[in-house]
């Protein structure tokens, strides 16, 4: 194993109890040095509600909505922020080590793969701006931090969160695709206008579409070499349960 090995982890789709799981179960593997950096990408089903790590106030109601005949999960994921709607979304992770600076500093030198794989399929992106106020939103996607990626409309189409234990990093985000507007507006109270991708593919095509180019650009921005690995059945059992 080289120091510019990463494992790259197939698209995934499971329940967000799950998805939680193995990122805290990849962060404290890599802080023990018994796994390589890693990227993923993955998506949730059944729809699912991921809560922040110190989100303690959320509406009650979360709990009992449905979508398409199914109970929505509410999942509490290891790292901060507000609230995210996982439906119709794409979520990355990338756990990694190394990069100095301060918070800012490693998120955007975390996002320019992000930044520049979405600039290959014609989307150019860009900081958000909003300032401490957004800490009273619940919605993640109702304001748009330094920490988040907006399109030049001012939409915002990335919402990321981090997490560092000594000098190992996860950072994971959801990028909005086709999310259902009537389940947002349920869920936040009201639904924002749509990010429109200029891209023809829908459904799986454009997810695998938009993992393409990500693993492309996440290769060229930190110059490593991707090596696909799936979850073997012990690591998904070594991931049940787990807390950080």
């Amino acid at each position: 194993m080289t120091d510019n090995y990463w494992r790259l982890i197939p698209l995934l789709e499971a329940s967000g109890e799950v998805q939680m799981g193995i990122d805290r179960w990849l962060l404290q593997q890599h802080r023990q040095a018994r796994h390589p950096p890693t990227l993923r990408f993955y998506t949730w089903s059944p729809a699912a509600i991921s809560i922040g790590y110190h989100q303690h106030h959320y509406p009650e109601f979360w709990r009992a909505l449905t979508w398409k005949g199914k109970p929505i999960d509410l999942v509490r994921r290891p790292t901060g922020g507000r609230a995210v709607l996982h439906q119709g979304d794409l979520t990355y992770a990338l756990v990694t080590s190394g990069i100095a600076g301060k918070r800012a500093e490693v998120y955007q030198k975390i996002c320019e793969f992000l930044i520049e794989g979405w600039r290959s399929l014609g989307v150019e992106l860009h900081y958000g701006s909003a300032g401490r106020g957004y800490i009273h939103n619940p919605n993640c996607f109702g304001t748009a931090t330094n920490a988040d990626l907006v399109m030049t409309d001012g939409r915002k189409l990335i919402g990321s969160a981090q997490l560092r234990q000594g000098d190992a990093i996860l950072q994971h985000g959801s990028m909005v695709l086709e999310s259902d507007p009537q389940l947002f507006a349920q869920v936040f109270g009201d639904a924002p206008k749509p990010a429109k991708i200029p891209i023809e593919q829908t459904g799986e095509e454009l997810i695998k579409k938009v993992v393409a180019a990500l693993t492309d650009a996440a290769r060229q921005c930190f110059g490593v070499e991707l090596t696909i690995q799936p979850l073997s059945d012990e690591e998904m059992r070594s991931q049940l349960n787990y807390e950080l």
